[in-house]
């Protein structure tokens, strides 16, 4: 469910923040193939440029930095896109400290956070290549319920692909 009714005409920066397994990547890919003109970035992909030295995100100062890191990284490329006309959509599992980071960086941004129920998102994982232990897939989970900030959040648990991102599209609205 949606919890409020919000619409984001205009909004040329969507960000999709959840757990694992919530949907991210495959409804921001899905999302992004949509306007006439839209990027897509996944932040796990920006943290992964780092080769030397790479911490996870609850490793410590040093994964926490790297984190942060990742968000000015993805704001920065996401101002681009939009300097040159295109909408934006980002995938990443925020925590306070970096939602504020998109929150002072971007304007016209949109941030919902995706819902989905730990059971249904374990079996998803099974279907793809994890990167995570199950003890740092649980953490995650944990943490994503306790990050506050979210303008939306939708419940990914028992719709489809299409369905999930047919209501993300309603809401959000790019300018074309």
């Amino acid at each position: 469910m949606i919890r409020r009714d919000v619409r984001s005409a205009g909004r040329r920066v969507l960000v999709l923040s959840g757990p694992p397994a919530a949907g991210k990547s495959t409804l921001g890919r899905r999302v992004a193939s949509t306007p006439d003109r839209c990027a897509f970035i996944d932040v796990d992909d920006v943290r992964q440029l780092v080769l030397a030295g790479m911490a996870a995100p609850w490793d410590g100062a040093e994964g926490r930095r790297q984190r942060r890191l990742s968000a000015v990284n993805a704001c920065g490329l996401a101002g681009n896109f939009v300097a040159a006309g295109m909408d934006v959509v980002i995938a990443d599992a925020l925590n306070e400290e970096t939602l504020a980071v998109y929150r002072a960086t971007l304007r016209d941004l949109l941030v919902v956070r995706l819902r989905v129920a730990y059971e249904c998102a374990r079996e998803r994982a099974m279907g793809r290549p994890v990167h995570l232990t199950w003890d740092e897939f649980a953490m995650l989970h944990r943490e994503q319920e306790s990050v506050a900030g979210a303008d939306l959040w939708l419940d990914t648990t028992e719709l489809t692909v299409e369905e999930a991102a047919g209501r993300l599209l309603a809401l959000w609205a790019p300018v074309t």
